[in-house]
């Protein structure tokens, strides 16, 4: 599948794992979901977390390449965030997508790791 499939599927997954993950945590008005699930979801967030996750070697080299062809995508970055930050979320979002059609339980892992669950 085409990279940008692969970030709009995994853009998915992610927000539903960290949808899950807050409610998890007990927290039941929909307002301060929504507040906490920006430090995970905008892409703001999501550059930082994958810098983590690259800075902390928690990726493989593999994963790492997936990244960059999900950056090297040609998309359109929102109005409201630069194009380096864009490009990076997309590339986390490509490897979530990707993980989860090959390797369901890498996919787990990856994001239990963003929530701190692992």
């Amino acid at each position: 599948m085409n990279n940008l499939v692969m970030a709009y599927l995994g853009d998915a997954v992610y927000e539903l794992h960290i949808r899950e993950y807050l409610i998890s945590q007990g927290i039941s008005k929909v307002g301060k979901l929504q507040k906490k699930s920006i430090e995970y979801v905008s892409a703001k967030s999501q550059r930082r977390i994958l810098e983590e996750l690259i800075n902390r070697n928690f990726l493989t080299t593999d994963e790492i390449e997936i990244v960059n062809r999900g950056r090297n995508a040609n998309s359109h970055p929102s109005k409201t965030t630069d194009i380096i930050t864009y490009k990076k979320a997309t590339g986390l979002e490509c490897l979530i997508g990707n993980l989860y059609k090959e390797n369901i339980e890498r996919c787990n892992e990856v994001l239990n790791y963003i929530t701190g669950e692992l």
